[in-house]
């Protein structure tokens, strides 16, 4: 969608941070671990360190991590590290201006650029470069997005066009697979080597390029794809997404959703918040039946979902 027909919610309809960390810390307290704020844009979110820092604050909160544009990260990376944010996942699909505005419809990747050097300047020792894998432009885009990101010690992960874009024009011969991707990094930088992934519930599968110097750590430098198209890992998903308005999701597809809000403005009991948040988690399919009969695409595009 164009940014002129972006409309923000009213912030009445928006959860407070407070409201917020209250939702965090109740499933903390059920066994949830890691946290990430998305979108839309989490950095549009005034005072967006403060929530940053309550959450940061919650006994047991384990890997506190942000997905962002980067476009406002040179105002805020260093309050944001203050905060105890841990990780960044940095969106970034091109380094060229022409193809960047393709695909966001806007130009601005020399601010991408200069946020993730801002990010790098205040000390976030763990970002992840994502780039979406979109046949017909991302071929051209791997090997200058594969040498930017090991030349800074950074990771990249490529990761199949999905079906959530708001013109609704997904086609699945737009899809560049996981596979295809691997092999055009393997014919340019040479041999690559499979990385045990921590929990088969992460997304991604990492790779080690064997054949490029090793980093400052002696490490192998890494590129990652996620295959949620060809090989979807459904199966093996722990994800629930709670949106800015207060609703749960228990899928990126799903077409559900189960509002917490009115329980956390109607001085509801912490069980009755959570007896909803199982709910939407009971009802989670067994998995998003993309390329199949009987798909649906959720009315929310990306942009007002979140990776």
């Amino acid at each position: 969608m164009p940014a002129g027909d972006v409309a923000f919610a009213p912030r009445s309809a928006l959860l407070t941070f407070e409201e917020i960390t209250r939702v965090v810390r109740l499933l903390i307290d059920e066994g949830v671990c890691d946290v990430r704020l998305t979108g839309g844009e989490p950095l549009v979110r005034r005072n967006i360190d403060k929530l940053v820092a309550m959450l940061a604050a919650i006994p047991g909160m384990g890997d506190l991590a942000m997905t962002t544009n980067a476009i406002l990260l040179p105002q805020h990376a260093r309050a944001l590290r203050d905060a105890g944010l841990q990780r960044l996942n940095i969106s970034l699909d091109t380094l060229h201006e022409d193809v960047f505005k393709r695909i966001t419809r806007r130009d601005g990747v020399d601010r991408v650029l200069a946020g993730i050097n801002a990010a790098v300047e205040a000390g976030f020792e763990r970002i992840r470069l994502n780039a979406l894998a979109i046949r017909g432009l991302t071929e051209i885009e791997i090997e200058s997005l594969v040498t930017f990101a090991t030349q800074r010690d950074l990771t990249i992960r490529f990761i199949e066009y999905m079906p959530l874009d708001a013109d609704r024009a997904w086609k699945g011969d737009d899809v560049l697979s996981g596979d295809e991707v691997l092999r055009l990094i393997e014919g340019r930088f040479g041999k690559i080597r499979p990385v045990e992934p921590p929990t088969e519930a992460q997304p991604a599968r990492d790779f080690e390029l064997l054949d490029l110097p090793l980093s400052k750590q002696g490490r192998h430098p890494t590129v990652g794809v996620i295959r949620p198209v060809t090989a979807p890992f459904c199966g093996a998903c722990d994800r629930l997404r709670l949106t800015a308005e207060g609703t749960v999701r228990n899928c990126l597809f799903s077409t559900e959703e189960w509002d917490l809000r009115p329980l956390l403005r109607g001085e509801a009991a912490d069980h009755e918040v959570l007896q909803r948040i199982r709910d939407a988690i009971q009802q989670k399919k067994a998995g998003h039946l993309i390329n199949l009969p009987g798909f649906s695409q959720p009315d929310r595009p990306m942009y007002r979902i979140g990776g």
